[in-house]
């Protein structure tokens, strides 16, 4: 049994925890006590934590002054042993979320130096990871991504398709980028879909993500305290789809114009092919009746004598 008071609960050489969900493991401490002894190493002045980072910290909340544990001596096994030792035994017990794995493999390289081809071949399976050097080096750049930025990535699961690209901006622009998805509500696709806008319209418009995401249009939206995220999302989405082809845009207009010149019933309605590519158009009607109906054929027969319906079908 080691008091607290002589672990230190500040070297974090050998923790990988990240937002740890600690509800059910205090719950189960409360009703059951400890059922595993946390593993510490002596060390000149206090104990070093290997493994129970979560178990200790828990302990210490529930007002305990002692803990069970398993103690090595300070030299008796080498930090990157015991590191190996306190992810197999973390594996057992609860495993890794994303950032935790990120965290994990960052160590491995960087405080370990364990050369990139070892940490590819052995531990990514470790971490259910396919042993890959690009899922290295996307699990790398996460780890070094601000805390906000992993807060997000682990909430919204996002992919690592996705985590790649965040990986690529500036740090600037990346929490510009936060500001802007965090308020709307994306699936991978549609986080896809916003990423790609921004990049195209940085690079058309030779403009920071920052730049853009700042534009007043945009932050007007963002303002709009009464939109749901979806809402916003919608918006966003046309306000980018604006500046990524502005050309489009005053299609868009022109078409618009002529369908209201067509002055059609409130059931009928014609559709130009997604974003102007290809040729025709697209007609619906909506009847209950069939009066509705010999009205509908009687629209569309008069359609042939208007001059704006020419021009919708020849743009």
């Amino acid at each position: 049994m080691i008091p607290l008071d002589q672990i230190d609960l500040s070297d974090d050489t050998y923790s990988i925890n990240y937002l740890p969900d600690l509800q059910r493991l205090r719950s189960s401490i409360e009703e059951a006590g400890l059922i595993q002894p946390v593993f510490l190493r002596e060390r000149s002045e206090r104990y070093q934590i290997v493994s129970g980072f979560r178990r200790i910290s828990v302990t210490k909340e529930l007002g305990r002054s002692e803990i069970e544990s398993r103690v090595v001596g300070e030299k008796e096994t080498d930090e990157f042993q015991l590191f190996s030792l306190s992810l197999q035994e973390n594996l057992t017990t609860r495993g890794f979320n994303a950032i935790e794995k990120a965290i994990g493999l960052e160590k491995l390289i960087h405080r370990f130096q364990i050369p990139p081809e070892k940490v590819i071949k052995t531990f990514l399976p470790v971490f259910s990871l396919e042993p890959d050097e690009k899922i290295l080096n996307t699990y790398l750049s996460l780890a070094r991504m601000e805390d906000e930025i992993k807060r997000y990535v682990l909430k919204e699961e996002v992919s690592r398709t996705n985590i790649r690209r965040i990986g690529s901006l500036t740090p600037d622009d990346r929490m510009a980028m936060l500001s802007l998805i965090s308020q709307l509500k994306l699936g991978e696709n549609r986080l896809r879909e916003i990423f790609t806008l921004l990049e195209e319209i940085s690079r058309r418009n030779q403009r920071t993500l920052r730049e853009i995401v700042a534009r007043p249009e945009i932050q007007a939206i963002l303002s709009q305290k009464e939109l749901t995220p979806s809402q916003r999302t919608e918006f966003v989405k046309k306000v980018l789809t604006v500046l990524r082809y502005p050309k489009m845009e005053q299609m868009e207009k022109a078409f618009e114009k002529r369908r209201r010149d067509l002055s059609l019933p409130s059931n009928l309605s014609i559709h130009h092919p997604s974003f102007f590519e290809g040729r025709g158009l697209r007609v619906e009607f909506h009847i209950e009746t069939m009066e509705e109906y010999r009205s509908i054929l009687n629209s569309l027969s008069n359609l042939a004598d208007k001059e704006e319906f020419q021009e919708m079908l020849e743009t």
